[in-house]
């Protein structure tokens, strides 16, 4: 039995070899998600000490003590791996991508709700490797203590170990569209998000405050399409984006060009709608 940083017993971890297959790796990941998870659920009811990182970004002693959490079981089986953290890695400014393998983890997207006691509270861990290519193997996504979203690269994505699948939603002005205000607050920024906002609302709209929510709405066909523009980092994106490819959907950037895991811009949707959608958001502009 162990003890994370806010003083709460975690069960030992079962070790699994330093190096292995993708299912050893997303059983390792999937437990530290587990573990991470007991972190929220203590601190959900609990006075929180909150920091902010920017103007409307926060951070709390929780989103701190997760990352801790996970970056130890990780890296007491893979020491070798690459580690990047939204808490640690983004704070210091660095956020180098190499073709190492690495892990890119979000301890807590969705920090202002849980603030705020909103149970939409979202923690994820994704594996890179080969990133030259942009290759994303396994991704897992724990949605509050019901919701446990999987997936390894070319063998699908699954919600509670059953298979997902994006909607076959062909019609836009049929489509749930979900999209986020994003982190920075500048006039010409909001201007612009208002504006894009407005031209979209013969579609139904949503804010869930979480990039990788959003994405994963995609994939189980919650949702049919979905945008944001100017995230925090690809510790916001990517374990969603692995999601919503082994599911069947389409993530891309809003222009229409391909997906890129460092720029601050995703769009995602079934295969049906793509090219409505891309024409939608380019007459937004």
């Amino acid at each position: 039995m162990g003890w994370d940083g806010l003083g709460i017993p975690i069960p030992g971890l079962r070790l699994l070899p330093r190096t292995g297959s993708m299912e050893d790796f997303l059983a390792t990941a999937v437990d530290a998600a587990k573990k991470a998870g007991e972190i929220i659920r203590f601190g959900f009811y609990e006075t929180k000490r909150v920091e902010h990182k920017g103007e409307v970004d926060l951070v709390t002693e929780t989103d701190k003590a997760c990352e801790e959490l996970i970056f130890n079981l990780l890296k007491l089986q893979f020491p070798d791996h690459k580690f990047i953290g939204e808490e640690t890695t983004a704070a210091c400014g660095v956020t180098e991508l190499t073709d190492e393998p690495t892990w890119i983890v979000d301890p807590l997207d969705g920090t202002t709700n849980f603030v705020h006691g909103q149970a939409s509270n979202i923690y994820f861990i994704c594996f890179l490797k080969s990133l030259s290519f942009i290759q994303i193997e396994l991704t897992v996504v724990k949605c509050d203590q019901l919701q446990l979203f999987t997936a390894v690269r070319g063998k699908g994505a699954f919600l509670n170990g059953k298979p997902i699948k994006a909607s076959s939603q062909t019609e836009l002005v049929k489509s749930l569209l979900a999209t986020e205000a994003g982190t920075k607050r500048d006039k010409s920024t909001l201007d612009a998000s208002t504006n894009r906002i407005n031209s979209l609302l013969f579609k139904v709209l949503r804010m869930s405050g979480s990039c990788a929510l959003n994405l994963c709405g995609i994939a189980s066909g919650r949702l049919d399409l979905f945008y944001e523009l100017g995230f925090g980092g690809p510790w916001d994106v990517a374990a969603g984006a692995l999601i919503v490819t082994e599911a069947g959907g389409l993530v891309f950037d809003p222009s229409g060009k391909d997906f890129d895991i460092t720029a601050q811009r995703v769009a995602a949707s079934n295969p049906f709608v793509k090219d409505a959608f891309i024409e939608a958001l380019r007459e937004s502009e």
